[in-house]
This record gives structure tokens, C-alpha cells and sequence, in this order.
């Protein structure tokens, strides 16, 4: 069996390469007609229930402003309820039909169970799950001064998706529903100090995929990978609600590029209404996870001499995540639909 498997080792990646080079063409030929199939269908979320977790900034706010164009009914949670009373006023100047405010933590069963039921007592159905919640942070793992922050990553960005989809998964079974989730291109690209966060974001991933197959066509899911959406972040310590001084930032405390960021909200949206299993953002990142599965000796070299110093310390690349304890409530919008405040 050894002597088998060093053969296929050498056999299969170049086979592999030529044949998907030879099949491109026809690939993409699918992939268009995919697409065009796609666009043909769209979901009308008039009057539909949207669940949207994080959504007290950055892209889980910008998710709420797409979905209020398309005239749903929300429900907003999000651990700080000051913050989301703004961003319903918003929300209903853009054409919500409905607007509900939910305090909630999504680390907690308790409080996921309590704001789903809550939503399908309200109003009577659940259409569409939207896990926008995400922490990341700008250190490298061995700079770190208190541990107690790696559990706390973990059940953010794994954990705050996977209690809520658990709770909604059977209202959504009823609909035939849908669960949109956002991930990270860091879940297979390595970046500097963002270990922790890419664990639990490929953890993420793992599991939405395994659940795509139990569901069947069941519930829809679809699975948004962003890259770089966000501006640079400071370095330092920084505070969290319980006080305790730790060297990370909850990511809407970063600085962000808002036009990417809405951009990245509308392609989501727009990708689950159109049923789409994948949405990318840019796509040209894709390309990193050819390298990384074929040639993933060619990928660590051009990073290593990306990265060759220690003084050569990039900024987190994220921009998602619940805001920070001072943080300005959103602008009320002075009139209908228009551009968002950046």
C-alpha cells in the first residue's frame, strides 16, 4: 500500500493539473450558465423573516440596510441594544416592513433560543438566518498576555453561528429557508496574526459544509469569504466588557472602508436571494486556495518573503464584529433609500 499511495503521489497532482487546465474552458462555460440560472431566480423577501445576528455595525449593520431595501421583516440582535435603535430607524426609512430589537449574546444558548422563539411567536415563521457576529484581533499568538481571550475567539466566530443555526434550524426546515454566514478568507490563506481567528473561522466553514449535506435541499446555506474589506488597525491593548485588558479588538472597533463593506453586504444578500451555495469577495482570492491544495510549497515560500521580518507586521484585515462601549450611535438617515453614512 505505501508503494501505491508514492506513486498516486506523484501520478495524480500533475495529472490532476493538466486535466483541470484542459477542462476550463468548459468549467467556466458551466459556471456562467450557472450564474445566468441564478439570476433568473431571485427570492422576493417582501414580508419574509430575517434573523440577523451581529448586526449593530459594519457588515452585520450593512446586511440590515440590503435587507430593509428588499422590504423584509428584521429582526436585529446584537449585545448592545442602544446601538440597534438607531439602525432600525434606518432600517424602516429604507423600506422595512418590521423591525424588531433583540439584546442578545450568541455564545449563550439561552439567549439564541429566546430571540428565535421570540421571532416565530412575533411573527410566525423564520425565512432567512443571517450569522453576521465575528471577532478578530491583530497579535501574534505568542505576544499574547492573557490566554482567557482563545476560548473567548472560539466562541465568537464558532460557537455565536453555530447556537443560533441549531435553535432556527427547524422553523427554517418549515420555510425551506435559508442561513447566509460570514466567513473569512483566513480560514485557508495564512495571515499573520490572525491565528486564532482563522482556526475558528476554517471551523466555521467545516461545519456549514458537513450541514449543507445533512440538509439536503432542505434549508439553503450559503457561505460569504471576504478578504481585505477594512482599513489598518492600531496596535496595544485593548478593553473588552469584562474588564479585562487583552491584546485584541473586537473588529467593528476597526477602522473600515465602507464602500467594500457595502459592497461584500450586498453581494451576500444578493447571492443568498439568487440561492447561491458560495459568495466571494473578491474572487480573486481564490486563486491562493489552487496554490495552497497543488502547489503549497510555492505558497509558503512567496509568503515567507512577504513576511520575512518581524518588524513586518500586518494590519488585521478584518472589519466585522459588535462595536465598542463609546461607539456613537449610526446617523438617522434624513430621508428614503439612499447611500449609507461611511
Amino acid at each position: 500500500m505505501d508503494l501505491v499511495n508514492s506513486i498516486l503521489n506523484l501520478v495524480v497532482p500533475p495529472t490532476s493539473m493538466v486535466m483541470m487546465a484542459l477542462a476550463w474552458p468548459t468549467l467556466s462555460f458551466l459556471h456562467a450558465v450557472e450564474w445566468i440560472f441564478h439570476s433568473l431566480y431571485r427570492e422576493n423577501m417582501e414580508n419574509k423573516v430575517v434573523v440577523i445576528t451581529g448586526a449593530s455595525s459594519a457588515i452585520g449593520e450593512q446586511l440590515v440596510y440590503e435587507y430593509a431595501r428588499k422590504k423584509a421583516n428584521l429582526v436585529l440582535v446584537a449585545r448592545r441594544e442602544h446601538r440597534l435603535r438607531g439602525i432600525r430607524e434606518n432600517a424602516r426609512l429604507l423600506g422595512a416592513k418590521q423591525v424588531l430589537v433583540i439584546a442578545a449574546d450568541v455564545v449563550k444558548e439561552e439567549d439564541c433560543r429566546r430571540f428565535i422563539n421570540d421571532t416565530v411567536s412575533y411573527f410566525g415563521q423564520l425565512n432567512h438566518l443571517v450569522n453576521s457576529a465575528s471577532l478578530g484581533h491583530t497579535f501574534f499568538f505568542e505576544e499574547a498576555t492573557d490566554t482567557s481571550v482563545f476560548p473567548h475567539m472560539m466562541d465568537i466566530n464558532f460557537w455565536g453561528n453555530v447556537y443560533p443555526t441549531y435553535v432556527a434550524l427547524p422553523y427554517l426546515r418549515q420555510s425551506h429557508g435559508r442561513i447566509l454566514v460570514n466567513t473569512s478568507v483566513e480560514s485557508w490563506l495564512p495571515m499573520p496574526r490572525m491565528s486564532l481567528y482563522a482556526a475558528a473561522k476554517a471551523a466555521l466553514i467545516n461545519f456549514y459544509e458537513t450541514l449543507r449535506f445533512e440538509m439536503k435541499d432542505a434549508v439553503g446555506i450559503t457561505i460569504a469569504t471576504h478578504g481585505w474589506i477594512g482599513g489598518e488597525t492600531g496596535r496595544g491593548k485593548f478593553m473588552i466588557e469584562e474588564g479585562a485588558e487583552m491584546q485584541w479588538k473586537e473588529e467593528r472597533e476597526v477602522p473600515l472602508t465602507g464602500g467594500q463593506v457595502g459592497e461584500f453586504a450586498r453581494k451576500m444578500v444578493s447571492g443568498a436571494c439568487r440561492g447561491e451555495a458560495y459568495v466571494r469577495h473578491p474572487s480573486w482570492y481564490d486563486i491562493f486556495l489552487l496554490y495552497r491544495v497543488l502547489i503549497p510549497d510555492v505558497l509558503g515560500w512567496t509568503f515567507r518573503l512577504i513576511f520575512s521580518t518581524r518588524e513586518t507586521r500586518m494590519p488585521s484585515l478584518m472589519g466585522t464584529g459588535p462595536p465598542p462601549l463609546d461607539a456613537p450611535p449610526p446617523r438617522k438617515l434624513l430621508s428614503g433609500p439612499q447611500p449609507m453614512p461611511e
